[in-house]
């Protein structure tokens, strides 16, 4: 499963996810940063990716358009880069089986 951290979560999350979402990856390092929602919301589609975020604008693109990509939607307002690191690894199966069905196509982690 390839996660791609929006531009509000630390790039320095992919190195403490790696051994539990190696293919993880942040929109800075892709340098994809200064691109609107909908292009990021188009890259991740076309490219496999989950977006995982703090932002409702994705929300509504999940909405509106369906999936791919989807997206994990952070419900649990600011956090540290390892908070929100550990949340993710507790919620791994949680994530995993989301991903794999197809029935929805945002998963709100609170």
């Amino acid at each position: 499963m390839k996660l791609l951290f929006d531009q509000n979560i630390s790039h320095r999350i992919t190195k403490l996810l790696e051994a539990d979402f190696p293919a993880c990856d942040q929109i800075r390092r892709l340098k994809l940063e200064n691109r609107s929602d909908k292009e990021i919301w188009t890259f991740a589609g076309q490219n496999g990716y989950v977006i995982v975020t703090f932002d409702a604008d994705f929300y509504e693109f999940s909405n509106l358009y369906g999936h791919p990509p989807k997206i994990v939607w952070l419900r649990f307002g600011n956090n540290t880069t390892t908070g929100i690191a550990k949340t993710l690894i507790e919620k791994k199966e949680l994530i995993n089986d989301f991903v794999k069905q197809d029935e929805f196509s945002c998963l709100e982690l609170q």
